[in-house]
């Protein structure tokens, strides 16, 4: 999986199958030793298992006719080990290589979690969490059978068939001839099946993602479906995508059928029958004994065994490389980082940002900013105004990193931000937004998010600088009080005040406050502002705000209008225009 991971490609992944061939190379490879004591183990299981009919043929040949006693107790002791044999090396199959492909499937989620959280907003904003969900967690849940049990008993099942088919040639040349035929035709069905199956389980692993990841938003969003009586709409939404899904699973049950039906007919029937005809000839005209008549039942049902086990195995293999294919493409896609390019380190910064004809667009030949020029120096509050859609959280996107200019520059105290590693950025970086996001777990985890490691005077500084305390010390377990997802449990004032006091916390150099008092009542605005105003001393500050009353002390207010800055200027300078803003500001000020 790393192999794939370092092949970055396309921004969306490149498509490729993963054959047989690359998950040896990336998956089976790296733990040969854990395959191989794997394939030891299974050799020697299956070599006890042929010790039964060999010693059945010995049991009517030999030991019965003559009533030997004592080589009857040889026989029992033999295969009395031999089934001892099976179930040990059965046993350290199972411990060793299923918890091998349960730790492997561990790293490979941590592996794919990691490349999802490296990807840009942009990747976020066109797919659904409950699709990631699944491609995290499902898709490589098939890694147990290549590196697990599966992989390692359809070779010893190749190899036990192998021996088996020696065996049978040694009992009788004819009879063996005559049961490779329907094996031969079976396998060829087989192949002919799996080639059929796997796009169809590429297509099951897509399906899934869609299913979930609706099925996150519906519990998501229960409130607003409750709220509009939509349960039903929900329901019928729902129902067609598992309809979906079952159409899916109905393919891969045909094809599965159609391999059971094929083994059941040409292994177990058309084999099985032919074998008792001939066999019975052959005894009838005194060439082949009883136990040898035995001895090749049971070989036969050695060999025809592990072949239908790997049909199986087959299907689960198929299976499984259906969901690396979907995970490579994942992991082959380019991440937000570019070490090759944004190689600048930054250390104390001083939070000068200057857009230099910023242009920017979201779809191509759709340009939503238009060669955007303004300084934002240190220490200072830069407002950004303006009707809905106009571009005022695109200016603030790309000031994040979250968005990349299509053309222009933006630079940090001088440094193009394009070539500034994103991680030496952003730990310099505060964000608070309109919806502001809340983990589940207590109050106190979530003001310290950003630093997890703070004192507790640090933490009590954050709370009281944000009023916090005002309403925690309400809660009978204070800032230990569970806020439920999301938030659900507070009101959206307490919830922003738990956001900015976790941006206080992070102390950083640049803040940019999305419409972070939208959700405030007047009593508790009145407190924020007092903090925001705390907070704001000696960084770089953007404000987006539709509530223009929350502004009036910004350093500069620009006025964004369909991609443009339209206006720039202090709130006395702007309301002396008597241009955009100051019809934006009067209209407010009326209502």
């Amino acid at each position: 999986m790393k192999e794939f991971q370092n092949k970055n490609t396309s921004k969306r992944g490149k498509k490729s199958k993963v054959t047989i061939g690359k998950a040896f190379k990336t998956i089976i490879w790296p733990k040969r030793n854990l395959v191989f004591i794997g394939l030891i183990l299974i050799i020697l299981n299956r070599l006890a298992g042929l010790v039964l009919p060999w010693k059945s043929k010995t049991l009517l040949d030999d030991v019965v006719p003559s009533k030997d006693t004592n080589q009857l107790y040889e026989l029992l002791i033999i295969v009395g080990t031999a089934i001892l044999i099976q179930a040990t090396t059965s046993f350290l199959l199972t411990r060793i290589l299923s918890v091998q492909a349960q730790f492997l499937i561990s790293e490979l989620r941590a592996q794919v979690q990691k490349k999802v959280l490296s990807l840009p907003i942009s990747f976020f904003d066109n797919t659904k969490s409950g699709s990631l969900v699944s491609r995290i967690m499902s898709d490589v849940e098939g890694v147990r059978n290549l590196i697990g049990t599966g992989l390692v008993q359809m070779i010893g099942g190749i190899f036990t068939a192998i021996v088996s088919v020696v065996l049978l040639i040694d009992i009788n040349l004819w009879m063996t001839l005559f049961v490779l035929a329907p094996v031969g035709l079976f396998g060829f069905v087989a192949l002919k099946a799996f080639k059929y199956i796997r796009p169809i389980f590429r297509v099951r692993g897509k399906i899934n993602a869609e299913v979930k990841g609706r099925l996150t938003e519906t519990l998501a969003g229960v409130r607003v479906i409750k709220g509009f009586n939509a349960e039903e709409q929900e329901n019928k939404i729902f129902e067609k995508g598992v309809d979906k899904l079952f159409q899916n699973v109905k393919k891969s049950l045909t094809a599965t059928a159609l391999m059971t039906s094929s083994s059941t007919f040409l292994l177990a029937g058309i084999a099985s029958t032919g074998i008792m005809g001939i066999g019975g000839y052959y005894m009838m005209e005194g060439s082949l004994t009883t136990g040898q008549f035995l001895s090749f039942t049971m070989y036969l049902a050695f060999m025809i065994a592990p072949i239908v086990q790997m049909s199986n195995i087959g299907s689960q293999l198929t299976e499984a490389l259906a969901g690396l294919d979907r995970t490579e493409e994942l992991m082959n896609m380019d991440p937000e980082e570019d070490p090759e390019n944004r190689t600048v380190q930054l250390g104390h910064i001083n939070g000068d940002i200057v857009f230099d004809n910023v242009s920017f667009s979201y779809e191509e030949d759709k340009e939503v900013l238009h060669g955007i020029n303004f300084k934002a120096p240190s220490g200072t509050v830069t407002a950004l105004v303006g009707s809905s859609g106009s571009g005022k959280s695109t200016i603030a996107g790309l000031a994040a990193t979250f968005l990349n200019p299509k053309s222009g520059n933006i630079t940090i105290d001088g440094q193009d931000i394009s070539k500034v590693n994103l991680s030496s950025y952003r730990r310099n970086l505060g964000v608070v937004l309109q919806d502001e996001f809340l983990f589940e777990g207590t109050i106190k985890e979530n003001i310290l998010f950003p630093r997890p490691n703070a004192t507790n005077d640090q933490l009590i500084r954050a709370v009281k600088a944000a009023y916090v305390h005002e309403f925690t010390d309400r809660f009978d377990n204070g800032l230990d009080t569970l806020i439920g997802e999301r938030g659900v449990k507070l009101s959206g004032g307490q919830r922003q005040r738990i956001a900015i006091a976790r941006a206080i916390l992070a102390d950083p150099k640049i803040i940019i406050l999305d419409e972070a008092t939208s959700n405030l009542d007047t009593e508790s605005e009145a407190l924020i502002q007092k903090s925001l105003a705390e907070l704001m001393k000696g960084r770089t500050t953007f404000v987006i705000a539709h509530r223009l009353s929350t502004i009036k002390k910004a350093d500069q207010i620009l006025v964004i209008e369909s991609g443009n800055i339209a206006e720039r200027g202090t709130h006395d300078e702007l309301i002396a225009t008597k241009g955009r803003y100051f019809d934006l500001y009067t209209y407010q000020a009326r209502i």
